[in-house]
């Protein structure tokens, strides 16, 4: 910015003319110039982080408002019929971006009219994706059985034509690093999203509560990402190396197309299966414990593809960077989903209801599977960040078939049968997974054990603690049970910090917290 303000400005004028006297190309080419994050790049990602988690934090807070209002509110066949629609949709997803918007966060070097072209292509495959999904609504009523999914499917297609507009202003406030602005749009969104849909089912809407709340969710998100990002495409043209983005994207987009195929197969076959209301309680365990994964994984991912991009040239510091992210996760991680393993049935019992009994087992048993979720997430990070689509797509279409077949094991046993079976799959395939994606670094899979040993450890003895004090003290009452559990891991995690080596790890994190005041810079 000191260049910008020498080259165009007098000394007295202030950083907001400078850049309206800049020429256009000027402009746009501080839009997409990334080279002033390499100086500040820790101080960058560190605070990043905070105010990602923060955001999240947030987000999850108005996410569970809504979980906890709309289960009672509406029926397990409400959710069930959307279920069935977004068990497609997910999967059609996928292709919402074509991994354009990886494409435009990996690249070191891009100019303006490559990321018009992207811009206009995302937009061209959102408006495709809708009409697809439009029509496939008559095919989906045939296939359930139910008359009603024709006109839900019809409104839940206009989620990608919303989707192909943001993809692009999406990707440049990310590439930026503009964390601060990201969390800004995101709470927005929810703050707006969730309470109409609230409003919706109070007021007898039924399951068209739950078809509002991510329409809304992306039509907010989509207007505020245009008004935080000074680019704007220009008129459609042919840009060079264009081939390489879209080769890049094109992997990028079938690996999320694989990897949705594999979180709505359980959905869609216990849909078409067993009908809408096993479903629903299917769907809402699902989701439920999929609320704090994605509150962790979408941020740490926001902060770490773009991180990795800038030191995909330099093997051992990404290792480093690698393993003290994986650390830190498995630190965040590990005791929440112990917690959430024994503590099922009372947490379902206390956020849903009492309705939603049958969803207790399902959720306690994807529980013990969801750290291989984020281990998933991770390796996607890396892969992406390294430019290694080909490779990431190659994993997940090794995974994703025999991930499938284990829920068709599972499937002639009911819901419990479906999770139980697809969460031995995943992690059986997790060494293999792993080291496949460290292959050509310096990562390892003994790096890794050593990095995360002590907060999988601790959790696995928090578990044992609080299971056997639920069988000594056998606690009645939900809240009860919740604060026995809380005890056990408390106590548990209380007592591991007497001990050196844990004591050390622990606090080392401190020096990340430290790298807040490493610089001045605006994140």
């Amino acid at each position: 910015m000191r260049g910008i303000r020498k080259l165009y400005c007098k000394p007295y004028t202030s950083l907001a003319l400078c850049k309206l006297l800049m020429p256009g190309d000027q402009q746009l080419s501080n839009e997409l110039n990334t080279d002033h994050l390499d100086a500040d790049l820790k101080g960058r990602s560190v605070r990043g982080g905070v105010i990602t988690l923060t955001s999240q934090g947030t987000q999850f807070a108005l996410q569970t408002v809504s979980t906890v209002v709309l289960a009672r509110l509406l029926t397990p066949t409400d959710f069930g019929l959307v279920a069935m629609v977004t068990a497609i949709t997910g999967l059609a997803s996928a292709f919402a971006d074509f991994g354009l918007s990886e494409a435009t966060i990996q690249r070191k070097e891009i100019n303006h009219d490559q990321v018009s072209a992207l811009f206009w292509i995302n937009l061209a495959i959102g408006l495709g994706l809708t009409l697809i999904v439009a029509t496939l609504g008559p095919i989906l009523a045939w296939i359930y059985h139910e008359p009603r999914i024709r006109t839900i499917t019809f409104v839940l297609s206009l989620t990608f034509l919303v989707g192909g507009l943001r993809v692009q202003p999406n990707a440049l406030l990310k590439r930026q690093m503009r964390f601060g602005a990201l969390a800004f749009r995101d709470i927005a969104s929810y703050a707006i999203a969730v309470p109409l849909a609230i409003v919706m089912a109070w007021r007898g809407s039924g399951y068209w509560a739950l078809v509002a709340l991510p329409l809304t969710l992306n039509t907010v998100q989509m207007v505020l990402s245009w008004l935080l990002v000074h680019w704007r495409p220009s008129l459609p043209r042919r840009a060079s190396d264009l081939r390489s983005l879209l080769a890049f994207g094109g992997n990028v987009s079938v690996s999320y197309l694989v990897t949705n195929l594999n979180r709505s197969a359980d959905g869609a076959l216990v849909g078409w299966y067993w009908g809408a209301g096993p479903l629903g309680f299917y769907s809402r365990a699902y989701n439920l414990l999929m609320l704090p994964v994605r509150q962790l994984s979408l941020p740490a991912g926001n902060v770490a593809i773009p991180t990795f991009s800038r030191i995909q040239n330099e093997a051992e510091r990404f290792a480093r960077y690698y393993l003290r992210t994986a650390s830190l996760i498995m630190w965040i991680c590990a005791p929440l989903f112990g917690f959430l393993s024994v503590a099922a049935a009372p947490v379902i019992a206390l956020i849903l209801g009492p309705q939603w009994g049958e969803a207790a087992p399902v959720f306690q048993i994807l529980a013990v599977s969801a750290l291989g979720q984020l281990f998933l997430e991770m390796s996607i990070w890396m892969l992406v960040s390294r430019g290694l689509s080909g490779r990431l797509l190659k994993m997940l279409l090794i995974i994703s078939p025999i991930l499938i077949g284990g829920f068709l094991v599972g499937l002639p046993f009911g819901i419990k049968g479906v999770a139980l079976a697809g969460s031995v799959v995943q992690i059986a395939i997790l060494p293999w997974m792993l080291h496949f994606t460290f292959r050509g670094t310096e990562l390892s899979l003994t790096r890794l054990v050593q990095a995360i040993v002590y907060p999988l450890s601790l959790c696995l003895a928090a578990i044992l603690f609080a299971e056997l004090s639920l069988f000594l003290i056998g606690p009645d009452h939900v809240l009860s049970q919740l604060l026995t559990i809380a005890f056990a891991f408390v106590s548990t995690y209380g007592l591991a910090v007497l001990i050196p080596r844990v004591r050390a790890e622990v606090l080392s994190f401190k020096d990340l917290l430290g790298a807040l005041g490493l610089s001045r810079q605006t994140v």
